[in-house]
């Protein structure tokens, strides 16, 4: 069986989370859709949108930030021994029966602690989200750098340089779409709570990379409409710093010898 969580922070319902859910709830291995409602005020409760026992709406007390939010989905389903579970964005387009695929698939390969589908922008060109562990000139000099200075290297940190036809089993997935098994995510210790959004998928997939296979794998695909708030929104831009010195204090600066090993492989 599968849970899915979606962080939510004033969103689009009519026109974004509303047709999500209902594809979500045609899931034929779904036990739970979890809504974590980061938003200061409740605007609209989807439950007077959509009736269903398998759709959970939960609004927070405060923005918790994306990864501890998620935490709450992801325990429900350690206490309820759900096998997966899928952490997701709400501006992301899915089918249903790709997810049972996804699942089933899932389950039959129990070295894999992680799945991430191929995603494509909605013009239908390729999103680059699997990716080796970043160095901080991965991070900042994308950002602040001319991209002429930086496209050779952005294109081997980005796996540009592999067949990105074929699976890859990468220590960076993006947290936009995670199908994870949950034990694998409860023995890595699920989501870093130090961190408000941005780092968290990196942090939690090379945890589990460490024991599982962490795998991009392109026979399913999703479309996600990328918002890229931190190139648009200057407040956006230092949680964005601030997070990503978190990771570097965690994981190391200079010197991150996991990191070293597992971009080698």
């Amino acid at each position: 069986m599968l849970n899915i969580s979606i962080v939510l922070y004033h969103p689009n319902w009519e026109h974004e989370v509303l047709p999500l859910v209902e594809e979500l709830l045609l899931v034929k291995n779904l036990r739970k859709i979890y809504l974590l409602d980061n938003s200061e005020d409740r605007e609209i409760h989807p439950k007077s949108e959509i009736k269903n026992p398998k759709l959970r709406y939960m609004h927070m007390a405060s923005n918790l930030g994306y990864g501890k939010a998620h935490n709450i989905a992801l325990r429900e389903s350690a206490y309820y021994k759900t096998e997966l579970h899928l952490v997701m964005n709400s501006d992301i387009q899915v089918k249903a029966e790709d997810i049972d695929a996804m699942h089933d698939w899932m389950l039959s390969q129990p070295q894999v602690g992680q799945l991430m589908p191929k995603v494509l922008n909605p013009d239908g060109s390729q999103q680059f989200l699997a990716k080796r562990l970043p160095a901080p000139l991965d991070v900042f000099g994308r950002r602040f750098l001319p991209q002429w200075m930086m496209s050779k290297r952005n294109r081997k940190y980005e796996l540009r340089d592999k067949d990105l036809t074929r699976p890859i089993n990468a220590p960076y997935l993006s947290g936009c779409f995670m199908l994870l098994r949950t034990k694998a995510a409860v023995e890595s210790g699920l989501f870093d709570e130090r961190y408000f959004m941005y780092p968290e998928d990196v942090d939690l997939t090379r945890t589990i990379h460490r024991q599982w296979l962490t795998l991009y794998y392109p026979e399913w695909t999703v479309v996600h409409a990328h918002a890229r708030e931190s190139y648009k929104n200057k407040h956006m831009l230092w949680v964005h710093i601030q997070n990503m010195c978190k990771y570097f204090n965690k994981w190391g600066w200079l010197f991150d010898s996991e990191r070293h090993t597992f971009n080698n492989l």
